[in-house]
C-alpha cells in the first residue's frame, strides 16, 4: 500500500524544526531528507528513522521494524510522532551523525552506465 502525501506532508511539517526538509518520492513510498541527508522513510503510512547511536541514546527504548521487506529494521515511530519537539530534535540529531551523499558520477553522452 504506498503512503498517503497528505501523511507525508504532515510529517514534514512536525520535523519542520530539524533543518531544511524535503521528501521524494521513491517506489510508490517516500524518503525524508533533513539537510540534504536522508533519515527517515514513509511506508505504509508509517515513519520508520534511520537508526544511529545519538537516536538510539535519545530515544531510550523504541520499536524497531524493517521499512520494507528485506530492509535493515529502523525506528519505528508510532504515537511519538505528534510529539513536534520530540521527533524534531530526532530526525535533527540522526541528520547531525549520517554521513553527508556521495557525489553522483556525471554521465557523459554517449557513455554506457
Amino acid at each position: 500500500m504506498a503512503s498517503d502525501p497528505v501523511f507525508v506532508d504532515y510529517i514534514c511539517d512536525q520535523i519542520r524544526e530539524a533543518g531544511s526538509i524535503a521528501f521524494r518520492k521513491m517506489f510508490g513510498e517516500y524518503a525524508i531528507y533533513c539537510d540534504g541527508k536522508v533519515v527517515a522513510l514513509v511506508c505504509d503510512n508509517q515513519l520508520f528513522v534511520k537508526p544511529t547511536i545519538a537516536g538510539r541514546s535519545f530515544v531510550d527504548r523504541v520499536d524497531e521494524a524493517p521499512p520494507y521487506p528485506g530492509a535493515k529494521p529502523h525506528f519505528l515511530v508510532g504515537e511519538k510522532l505528534d510529539d513536534r519537539e520530540w521527533i524534531s530534535h530526532l530526525v535533527s540529531i540522526t541528520g547531525r551523525e549520517l554521513p553527508l551523499p556521495k557525489p553522483r558520477k556525471s554521465r557523459r553522452p554517449g557513455s554506457k552506465a
